[in-house]
């Protein structure tokens, strides 16, 4: 089927969908509705905003965004690496829950058993689609990696636009004659900026103010601002270079000035807002995918452990929510929260509801499945909003991870990490931010109560992953939990 087929089938089934929403009481966007704006960086340190503690990186605006509403600093992603980190933020589902553990790209495909399941299973609706539903038009600016086959492009899966790239990286540089940047399906040859962190910023400039021009000037719109920054490749302008040259470690300078993009970008975002009078009632929630890489000059802070890993440095990250209609400014929140909530969060915003999960889905059991559901429910987040409002204190949270030979669990105050090549580790993160003291022989009855839990979560997973992954990220995994100890941020 083409995609112009794709997604006139798609149109016909959300026509469908909002018709049956309406006969079932569903909320309706209404005109006070805010604009939504999610933007997620690509490994980014932990530590590595100035409102997280970094000395020689400048990030004003991000500081600024922060300054303007609450910064959560105990929140975490669904993963520890970038595709099925936003398999979980986009579905707001736990993506083991679907089969989606491990990451996409070249070892997937060399692994996979049913190269057709190689992205985001069709049966998960996106936030494009719950809002979509909900009279939001909806955009999606640069990395997608859920899937490059016509079955998982963002435009049938609930983006009325799209620009960027299907995979999961890109040079910073692209080449008009060769790249793999399309827009709406059609292959970019023209682009506004040589770099590609300030190319996708003209594209969300351009498309915000199309909003106030097009038809649709009256509906609300939610765009996901998607950088590839600051993953590697480790590429930067010799402008932005320059502005750093007091740090000596050639890495970090790259990094540094990767960043200083990004949050440049990010304020020109936050400009249009004001100059259009949209700031006050857009809601605007930003993190990253995961944590710091092994590779990219990244710093997570006073956290052990790296992108790949369990620990920490692996899978908890600075959240930023701004919504100056309804959130105070200059607060801080050290609750647990998750990537998970945004979706519960987001409808809530938006006075809507979730579409209902089918009750086929061919891509799970279903008696594990009917178990899972009946335990914890169809969707796996909380609506955060009267705790950004302060009306509410954090909740105790139950959250579980599975990667590559890792299983983990926080709840409550405990974590426990269950590896296949070593001995359980047992922290108190809230505590001891680090994971430096082992909790497992000072309290093994606790130990083995995480031990069940996570036991029973995985019971109620598919029996397989969609695919698999080399057996090469599984090794290094292991020397992650040795190698990445808190360090001094690097200058």
């Amino acid at each position: 089927m083409s995609l112009k087929h794709h997604r006139i089938a798609t149109a016909i089934l959300v026509i469908l969908v909002i018709i049956a929403t309406r006969q079932v009481g569903y909320a309706w966007q209404t005109d006070t509705s805010p604009n939504i704006l999610i933007v997620l960086a690509d490994d980014m340190g932990y530590g590595d905003l100035g409102c997280m503690g970094s000395q020689h990186l400048e990030t004003p605006h991000l500081d600024r965004l922060a300054e303007s509403g609450v910064l959560c600093t105990q929140a975490y992603v669904a993963s520890a690496v970038c595709s099925p980190s936003r398999a979980g933020l986009i579905t707001g589902r736990d993506p083991r829950r679907f089969g989606y553990e491990g990451n996409l790209n070249q070892s997937a495909s060399n692994y996979a058993t049913r190269p057709e399941l190689l992205g985001l299973p069709p049966g998960e609706h996106t936030l494009g689609d719950h809002l979509g539903i909900a009279g939001y038009q909806t955009a999606l600016i640069g990395k997608w990696h859920l899937g490059t086959g016509e079955l998982f492009h963002p435009q049938n899966r609930g983006f009325d636009y799209f620009c960027g790239m299907l995979g999961g990286g890109h040079t910073y540089f692209p080449n008009p004659e060769n790249n793999q940047l399309e827009r709406n399906g059609e292959a970019l040859r023209q682009f506004s900026s040589p770099y590609l962190t300030d190319f996708f910023t003209d594209e969300a400039l351009e498309w915000i103010s199309s909003k106030k021009t097009d038809a649709n000037q009256d509906k609300p719109w939610f765009l996901f601002l998607s950088y590839n920054a600051p993953h590697g490749p480790r590429q930067a302008t010799e402008e932005d270079e320059a502005h750093f040259q007091s740090i000596q470690d050639p890495k970090r300078r790259t990094y540094a000035a990767m960043v200083y993009a990004m949050d440049r970008g990010i304020g020109r975002v936050m400009d249009l807002l004001e100059k259009t009078d949209q700031r006050q009632n857009t809601l605007v929630c930003f993190f990253s995918d995961n944590g710091g890489a092994t590779n990219n000059g990244s710093w997570n802070g006073p956290l052990s452990g790296v992108k790949g890993c369990l620990k920490e440095g692996g899978i908890r990250i600075p959240m930023i929510w701004s919504w100056p209609k309804e959130f105070p400014k200059q607060q801080k929140q050290s609750g647990v929260i998750s990537s998970l909530d945004l979706l519960p969060t987001l409808l809530a915003a938006a006075d809507s509801s979730p579409i209902p999960l089918s009750k086929v889905r061919s891509h799970e059991d279903s008696s594990n499945r009917k178990k899972i559901v009946k335990q914890y429910g169809e969707y796996d987040g909380i609506n955060l909003i009267p705790l950004l409002q302060g009306k509410t204190d954090p909740q105790r949270r139950t959250l579980f991870w599975r990667l590559q030979g890792q299983t983990a669990i926080l709840d409550g105050p405990d974590k426990l990490i269950h590896l296949s090549h070593r001995r359980a580790e047992m922290f108190r993160p809230a505590d001891d931010i680090s994971e430096s003291q082992n909790r497992m022989d000072v309290d093994s009855t606790r130990a083995d109560e995480l031990y069940r839990m996570i036991g029973s979560w995985q019971s109620m997973l598919p029996t397989v992953p969609l695919w698999g992954s080399s057996p090469f990220w599984s090794s290094q995994s292991a020397k992650h939990y040795d190698n990445w100890l808190p360090t001094p941020e690097p200058k």
